[in-house]
């Protein structure tokens, strides 16, 4: 039986024990980094392949008649042309709650960082205003507190129940989106309305037809002009260019962001071109705490264990 990982490098392998990995499948080939052209041969005589952000299309699943695995590794399967993996019987398992803490703290790292401008304070000490400064303390920047604000969240799987688990311990508020399709549930708020009296949105729904651009410049619009976008879910979720006018006309205070549209992103992107201490960017970065990652591992090995054991885990297909 052969197995492929195709990009083994986005992992960030380094730091990690790979063992479990190794010995769970005798032949496995490992690639740091496999390009869109060569995708067909590298797959061609698996059984079973392990993709983080490589694209597997109806195609390439045309060209690998062996295989009857796609791991990947992720939760998110945009990646994966679902429809023609099942069409072809081949099962796709993604990885579940492995990466819960650290995009949790990931949120309220970015947030804590905006309300209380931790970026200015500290490049103002560094310039050494605070030692030119007459008084004992900088109060350059009004600085907020977390507590009493209302938190809305829109996506209310894992990762946005625990986000609202530690807003509660802050002393947030809390209100949760109304599903966008199917049926309402009891205790949620309409989408329109949760962006309207939100003091903070946080995003953590997945990217998919209905999830395309759903904050664009009408949503943008809608919200307080002291409110703060977090996206750690992924970048199509955000319009981006209506995201800069809306922190360059006032729409809204603030935004942290950790994931773009395209990743890496151009140079040329909006959010990278729009340099102020009101917008974070970081480099899809909020799961990778090394904990996670090995936690990944993990979730990687026990997927393809239970494939071979004829029980298959975690299938989205």
């Amino acid at each position: 039986m052969r197995a492929v990982v195709l990009d083994l490098e986005s992992l960030n392998p380094q730091d990690l024990d790979l063992l479990p990995l190794q010995e769970c499948v005798q032949n496995w080939q490992f690639h740091h980094h496999t390009e869109p052209d060569e995708v067909d041969e590298r797959i061609a005589h698996a059984r079973i392949i392990v993709t983080n952000k490589v694209r597997i299309t109806r195609a390439h699943i045309q060209t690998a008649p062996e295989l009857r695995l796609i791991c990947v590794a992720a939760t998110g399967t945009n990646n994966i042309d679902l429809e023609a993996a099942a069409d072809a019987g081949v099962i796709v398992s993604n990885a579940r709650n492995y990466a819960t803490a650290s995009v949790v703290e990931h949120v309220f790292s970015l947030l804590l960082t905006l309300v209380r401008h931790l970026d200015s304070y500290r490049q103002r000490v560094k310039a050494g205003d605070w030692s030119r400064s007459p008084d004992f303390c900088l109060f350059d920047e009004s600085i907020e507190e977390l507590s009493g604000k209302t938190l809305g969240i829109v996506g209310f799987g894992v990762l946005g129940r625990a986000v609202a688990q530690l807003a509660r311990d802050f002393s947030m508020r809390v209100q949760i989106a109304q599903r966008l399709h199917g049926p309402p549930l009891p205790e949620r708020t309409p989408f329109a309305q949760l962006l309207e009296t939100s003091d903070i949105v946080s995003l953590h729904c997945p990217l998919s037809a209905q999830t395309q651009a759903l904050i664009g410049e009408p949503q943008l619009r809608r919200m307080k002009n002291t409110a703060i976008l977090i996206n750690t879910a992924r970048g199509g979720i955000v319009d981006e260019q209506s995201l800069v006018r809306a922190l360059q006309q006032g729409w809204i205070a603030a935004a942290g962001v950790d994931v773009v549209t395209q990743e890496p992103p151009e140079a040329s992107n909006p959010l990278l071109q729009y340099a102020s201490p009101r917008l974070i960017v970081t480099p899809h970065v909020a799961w990778a705490s090394r904990a996670a990652r090995q936690r990944l591992v993990t979730e990687i090995v026990d997927n393809i264990q239970a494939f071979l054991n004829a029980s298959p885990r975690n299938t989205v297909c």
